[in-house]
């Protein structure tokens, strides 16, 4: 079933207090506020020097032909309708990551060159999965993906509960549409994960993270992604902080028979 997000005003101030909402703190003002941030605002939000810009998606627009990879890399224009929460969290998602956003652009160019824009390969459904439920994990401690391996969420998510908030598993949150699902209160948030293991800087885990994307080393494959039940995390659903919710949460599912994970990258 197609998900509808709430309307502006009909949305509960709670989901703002929990992940993953209330980790984009400098966007506040445009998803709290009464009024949607219009293109401009969006525009005068970028970086100094960034090339890409939105734009409005007008029927002028679309009639120019072009896919919607097409245009921005192109013309840099990536096209984004008003008033509209998908494309909003998008939007910060652009300023937030526009690295990774341009190696998917790229890659994604690479693919529709080879497929033309009316056939998708496997990568190209890896990295649309990635760019709308994506989330990319840090393991400093290895062991916990024996646990991940094994679909044991509630070794992951209760027992080993201190480990996501001590530092030694981090998350960063870059899919549009999970900040977008995250706006309905009861929603059980699954992300799309990228692993990586050992230690580093945020900043390093994504240039990474955006060089394995753009030479072609990552997302060659929706089944290279790892299913992450993100509701299971601290403060990221209502119950979570109670046992009994790890012992029958209905995003928590057994693996399938003959599912493997490909190896993490190491930093």
């Amino acid at each position: 079933m197609r998900y509808i997000a709430p309307s502006r005003e009909s949305v509960d101030p709670v989901v703002f207090s929990r992940w993953p909402l209330s980790g984009w703190c400098e966007h506040g003002a445009w998803i709290q506020g009464t009024h949607w941030p219009s293109i401009d605002e969006l525009n005068a939000a970028r970086p100094a020097g960034q090339r890409e810009r939105f734009v409005a998606q007008t029927q002028a627009l679309l009639d120019d032909g072009l896919h919607y990879e097409q245009r921005i890399a192109e013309r840099g224009d990536i096209a984004t309708r008003e008033a509209n929460w998908h494309d909003l969290f998008n939007a910060m998602a652009w300023l937030r990551y526009p690295s990774l956003k341009r190696a998917l652009n790229a890659q994604q160019m690479v693919e529709i060159a080879s497929m033309g824009t009316r056939e998708r390969s496997r990568a190209q459904y890896a990295m649309t999965h990635f760019d709308e439920a994506g989330v990319i994990v840090q393991l400093r401690d290895r062991s916990l993906l024996d646990l991940w391996d094994a679909h044991d969420w509630y070794g992951l998510f209760w027992r080993e509960r201190k480990a996501w908030l001590d530092g030694r598993a981090a998350i960063h949150v870059f899919g549009h549409a999970l900040l977008e699902h995250a706006l309905t209160p009861a929603k059980l948030l699954v992300g799309k994960a990228l692993v990586f293991v050992g230690s580093g800087e945020e900043g390093d885990i994504i240039a990474a993270c955006a060089d394995g994307i753009a030479s072609g080393r990552l997302l060659r494959d929706p089944l290279d992604l790892r299913p992450l039940p993100l509701s299971g995390l601290p403060g990221w659903h209502a119950r979570s902080d109670s046992e009994p919710f790890h012992q029958q949460a209905a995003c928590y599912q057994p693996r399938r028979e003959g599912r493997a994970y490909p190896p993490p990258v190491a930093l």
